[in-house]
């Protein structure tokens, strides 16, 4: 073989190595790049989900606030319910009790009057009800 051929061999064989060469290279700067941009749009992603999921617990939280705040009122009115049907059954056992004080004082004074807590109707007129002649009335 002649030396120019042999030359020109190792020559293409170099530029063909050296064109093998950028392309690796250059292919691996792609790579790179799209790597790169890659990365950037996870931690894109990444914040934006982390700015979502702060939203979401402060949503969470308010909600939780608000459902206590509720059940707090909720105790205190059914708190206050009970107190004022005790005062109000309180009230309604005074009441029995002066009732039951007055049917025994008009027992007292007037025996054949009140008979098992009702007026006795003997169809003499009350004096307290003028006209009522003894009828009753329901």
């Amino acid at each position: 073989m002649e030396t120019w051929v042999i030359i020109l061999i190792v020559v293409v064989a170099i530029v063909v190595l050296l064109a093998l060469a950028v392309a690796l290279s250059k292919r691996s700067k792609v790579s790179k790049l799209r790597k790169r941009e890659q990365a950037r749009d996870h931690l894109q992603e990444a914040q934006l989900r982390g700015a979502q999921a702060e939203k979401e617990q402060a949503l969470a939280e308010e909600q939780a606030a608000r459902a206590r705040r509720e059940r707090a009122e909720v105790e205190e009115r059914t708190r206050l319910a009970e107190q004022e049907a005790r005062e109000r059954a309180a009230r309604a056992g005074e009441a029995r009790s002066e009732a039951d004080q007055l049917r025994a004082k008009a027992e007292k004074l007037a025996p054949d009057l009140a008979q098992d807590g009702h007026t006795q109707r003997t169809g003499v007129p009350h004096p307290d009800h003028p006209g009522d002649g003894g009828a009753t009335r329901r």
